[in-house]
């Protein structure tokens, strides 16, 4: 159904904003870290058309149902539920910023895997915001709708993320991965031409639903900040790599020891990736992945069954480096293959997964491709 069958107007113009991986760099975005995602061509679109009534009405095309109506008057966390929770949320966070906001009639695609780890909220919170700012002349920057959608997330839906994923929907170019510093928000593009490189970076959708705004994530997250507490920092990016055993010495409780040592040595990792991609040696990355789900696994227990065997299963079948990504409990890996073994790597983990008894995954290559935008007219 078209926007215009739907509202009985035509849009006054169409915004995207895309899915991402996380190459290097989880949980660490919340502790003022470093992060490294990169987008993908997954991604969420939306058609716009401004009402005068202060009404916000929203539809989703993978959705069944009638568009949602949302009243912008009386928005407030928990009068809005379902999918619809996000678009609301934006509205909310962007009233809260200060921002006048008239009605719309909102029509929404998407092909970003929902609950995959891949940011299918980030991408529906991305591209409302931009959307709205391009329409009622906002002038909001890149990092204020990130900001916008991670109070969104926050402070409406009720998960405690961190703004990794709206950055990266919001800034990622095609052909790099971003390195994000999330405390001052300096970005720099790292050229990441997989292809030319003779390699393709495979994401592993595991079909294992996820959800941010349960207590897990929130557990760790309070862990951290519990542990940046006790060591007297700001924050954990503010343990130095090289002061790690002697800070974890301070720490008497040993959940919190191994919080604080993922946070630390994943700061590392990202730094450490950074340098081989500047030294043009990618294919030295692998290992860095690998001991990246390590640590995820471990010290961070963030894993599953399943996202340990799909790295598991493309170690054995030779794959260059793995690990799972996203905020875990769930959802997707990628893995890092010479192009010319990626069937093979594919088939591995499918049958490793049917061997399990798992439902199978769903496998693609992971092409940087650039964030959000506003689509010309056709």
């Amino acid at each position: 159904m078209t926007h215009e069958q739907l509202y009985g107007v035509a849009p006054e113009g169409t915004w995207t904003a895309p899915g991402r991986v996380n190459l290097i760099g989880e949980h660490t975005d919340y502790n003022d870290g470093f992060v490294m995602p990169l987008a993908l061509p997954h991604s969420t679109t939306a058609t716009v058309s401004r009402r005068a009534d202060g009404l916000v009405r929203v539809h989703s095309r993978e959705i069944a149902g009638p568009p949602v109506d949302i009243d912008t008057a009386t928005l407030a966390p928990g009068s809005v539920g379902g999918w619809a929770v996000y678009p609301a949320g934006v509205l909310w966070a962007l009233r809260e910023a200060g921002h006048e906001v008239g009605g719309a009639d909102i029509h929404y695609t998407s092909d970003v895997p929902v609950g995959a780890g891949l940011s299918s909220s980030a991408a529906l919170e991305v591209v409302t915001a931009l959307a709205l700012s391009d329409l009622y002349d906002l002038g909001l920057s890149r990092e204020e709708i990130s900001r916008i959608g991670q109070r969104a997330e926050n402070g409406y839906v009720g998960a405690p993320t961190g703004i990794l994923d709206q950055m990266a929907s919001a800034c990622c170019t095609e052909g790099h991965a971003l390195h994000l510093d999330t405390r001052d928000m300096a970005q720099r593009q790292i050229p990441f031409d997989l292809a030319a490189e003779g390699l393709r970076l495979l994401v592993v959708d595991t079909q294992v639903k996820h959800a941010h705004a349960d207590g897990a994530y929130g557990k760790r997250r309070a862990s951290c900040e519990a542990g940046a507490a006790a060591l007297g920092v700001p924050a954990l990016r503010d343990v130095p790599f090289g002061e790690l055993e002697a800070a974890l010495a301070r720490l008497s409780d040993e959940e919190i020891r191994r919080r604080v040592k993922h946070v630390v040595t994943e700061n590392h990792r990202v730094e450490r990736v950074t340098a081989l991609l500047d030294a043009g040696r990618v294919r030295e990355i692998g290992p860095l992945l690998f001991e990246g789900h390590a640590s995820l696994r471990d010290d961070f227990e963030v894993s599953c069954p399943e996202l340990d065997l799909v790295v598991e299963a493309s170690a054995a079948a030779g794959a260059l480096g793995a690990r799972m990504t996203g905020g875990g409990f769930g959802g997707s890996a990628v893995v890092l293959v010479e192009e010319d073994a990626a069937e093979v790597t594919g088939k591995a983990v499918s049958d490793a997964f049917a061997a399990a008894g798992h439902t199978a995954p769903r496998i693609f290559t992971a092409i940087p491709s650039p964030g959000a935008r506003r689509l010309p007219v056709r």
